[in-house]
């Protein structure tokens, strides 16, 4: 069975993001890039899928440079190889443009199974797998908690609201992983070191024949025009009083003549 897993370099949830000067993106000197977690479940799952049915799994990935380093993590956890498209043309698509890209690469690569992280950290866009499966005329299922491959088929778990629903798609087919469905393992060092050996391929548009006036910021369709910190909140209050009702008759008052909720 051949895997493949779409795969996202954000930056690290503990970085202090800083807007860049032109109020639209984020200054990148000082940020630590890691894999999107929600991603980091779609590779786990992967690799369960192929010790229990056997197979391959390829991480492919849309970005910079920088990004091999994301590559070579998930090939340490045990993925056979990595593609990356690098390609400044690239800088700036939106969701479908950066699904375009994704589409005509997993053409070239094959697949039985691709697997995605439901969201990115970064923008919160959850539209990318969406639209690559639309692209690819195949099955889509979101928000998997749990999944079982077997004659052609894969059967899902989804997270709805109020409980979970089960789907079954005939392969290929694409699903997204949610928080759940596994516990990512660390790569070992063993895994690391063979990782360094594991083939990763880079490529360009021209090399998967898109045209770049396909893609990039000049045809995105959603664009940031604008960043901003929100607003800062004032600081809470610590009630003082000798006993509970003295701090009672406090709240109370704090909440009828400054909050006016009372």
């Amino acid at each position: 069975m051949d895997i493949v897993v779409l795969l996202k370099q954000v930056p690290d949830t503990e970085t202090l993001i800083q807007i860049a000067d032109d109020k639209a993106s984020i200054r990148t000197e000082d940020v630590k890039w890691i894999i999107n977690p929600y991603d980091e479940f779609a590779v786990e799952e992967a690799l369960r899928i192929k010790e229990k049915n056997g197979g391959k799994v390829t991480i492919l990935t849309m970005g910079p440079a920088r990004a091999v380093e994301s590559i070579r993590t998930a090939l340490a956890m045990g993925a056979d190889e990595g593609v990356l498209i690098d390609d400044p043309a690239t800088e700036g698509s939106d969701a479908l443009g950066t699904a375009r890209v994704l589409v005509a690469a997993l053409k070239e690569t094959g697949f039985d199974l691709i697997i995605a992280g439901q969201r990115a950290l970064d923008n919160d866009g959850y539209q990318v797998p969406a639209a690559v499966a639309e692209l690819l005329g195949i099955g889509q299922v979101s928000m998997v908690v749990k999944d079982e491959v077997a004659d052609g088929k894969i059967r899902c778990e989804s997270t709805v609201e109020g409980g979970t629903v089960v789907i079954e798609a005939g392969l290929p087919a694409l699903f997204t992983t949610q928080k759940g469905i596994n516990e990512p393992r660390y790569a070992s060092l063993p895994g690391i070191m063979k990782a360094k050996k594991k083939p990763l391929t880079k490529k360009n548009l021209a090399d998967l024949g898109v045209d770049p006036s396909e893609v990039g910021e000049a045809q995105a369709k959603c664009r940031v025009k604008n960043l901003f910190f929100p607003p800062e909140r004032s600081p809470g209050k610590i009630i003082e009083g000798e006993t509970v009702g003295a701090k009672t008759a406090e709240l109370v008052r704090l909440l009828r003549e400054e909050a006016k909720v009372i």
